[in-house]
């Protein structure tokens, strides 16, 4: 896509690296991101946690990632204290792009260029629509449809749905399930459901391993639901992993098994795994239904025997197939085409607000 060179903020939380070492969906994403811009010839600023490594200038909002730093206090210190980095700098960007939620948008006239947000979480929580309605105006991305949803009945400035694109895709090199093991990656906590993963390995009589990042405000969960099982000959808890030990494990899996009870906004694992060719198991909710394709990339299964199934069907599935769709579908290419579109469309002052642009929607 032909463009003109922009200077681009790109504004990334500070709880992790950009990219991580090992969990960071988004951060991964914003990496991702961030090199393709670069390499295009744009000028951009990564403003992000100590430790970060760009190809991009580094404005260091933390000393340290924030999930090492400790307090709240702390977080919501070096919060405020980046985005007056960015404010204060801001004269010299064509477009902001905030990936760390609605904070910026206090910002007001001190902000200097137009402000895009990409929103990465979920929007179903309480006190958001009168949050978003109040601010009706901003310039918003979704990383999937099923997001937005809601927020449907609001009239809201939404630049496009983009969905996330897969970097370095040649390192997810496709595997032939050979390790005979079901996998649950992520975060462990209860929406993202490892614990129903385990029962519907054990009920199928498969291995499963659970490569999973636990905090603290899940300790609770993982003591009383995950725990009991850590002794059963099948659960293997190998915990948090580095990218190259996850791309590994996704490669000999037979299948990912991600029984979400909750809407997945989008959920980087599911083209990970499918990149490596590892179908995935997961409820028909959320940012699924724009990923998967029922009995082609994996399965959709709501009920307790669904799963087991499925988990036992997953290995008849044609593995180049799923790596197929993502290499077509969730580039790290097509993501930052659809982006430098809408950083077009905002950097003008009379470009068209609202302008929709339907990034990705390859499932």
């Amino acid at each position: 896509m032909s463009q003109r060179r922009l200077r681009i903020a790109q504004v990334a939380p500070l709880s992790v690296t950009v990219p991580p070492h090992a969990y960071g969906g988004t951060e991964r994403v914003i990496h991702a991101l961030t090199e393709e811009l670069v390499a295009r010839g744009h000028d951009v600023t990564l403003f992000a946690a100590g430790g970060s490594v760009t190809s991009a200038r580094l404005v260091v909002g933390s000393p340290r990632p924030l999930w090492e730093m400790g307090s709240a206090e702390t977080t919501t210190a070096f919060g405020f204290l980046q985005f007056h980095h960015v404010a204060r700098r801001s004269r010299g960007f064509d477009v902001v792009h905030s990936h760390i939620g609605f904070l910026p948008w206090v910002a007001g006239s001190a902000l200097k260029a137009p402000l895009l947000t990409t929103l990465h979480g979920r929007l179903d929580l309480p006190g958001y629509r009168e949050l978003f309605a109040a601010n009706s105006s901003q310039p918003l991305v979704s990383i999937s449809a099923a997001q937005r949803r809601p927020l449907a009945l609001l009239d809201l400035n939404w630049m496009a749905t983009i969905h996330h694109g897969l970097a370095d895709a040649e390192n997810y090199c496709l595997g032939a399930g050979a390790g005979g093991y079901l996998m649950f990656l992520g975060r462990l906590s209860p929406e993202k459901g490892p614990h129903l993963a385990i029962r519907a390995a054990i009920a199928a009589g498969m291995p499963i391993k659970l490569a999973a990042r636990l905090d603290e405000t899940n300790r609770a969960y993982f003591d009383r639901d995950i725990v009991p099982y850590l002794g059963h000959p099948l659960v293997d808890w190998v915990g948090e992993v580095g990218e190259s030990r996850k791309i590994e494990l996704l490669r000999d899996a037979v299948a990912l098994v991600a029984p979400m009870e909750w809407d997945e906004p989008f959920g980087l694992v599911f083209i990970e795994a499918l990149a490596c060719g590892t179908p995935v198991i997961t409820r028909a909710r959320g940012s699924a239904l724009e990923i998967i394709r029922n009995g082609e990339h994996g399965f959709f299964a709501e009920s307790p025997e669904e799963i087991v199934l499925a988990c036992q069907s997953a290995g008849d599935l044609d593995r180049s197939g799923c790596r197929a769709h993502v290499l077509q579908h969730f580039t790290v290419e097509r993501m930052v085409d659809a982006y430098e579109a809408v950083y077009q469309a905002v950097a003008e002052a009379d470009g068209p607000a609202g302008l929709e642009l339907m990034a990705g929607a390859g499932a």
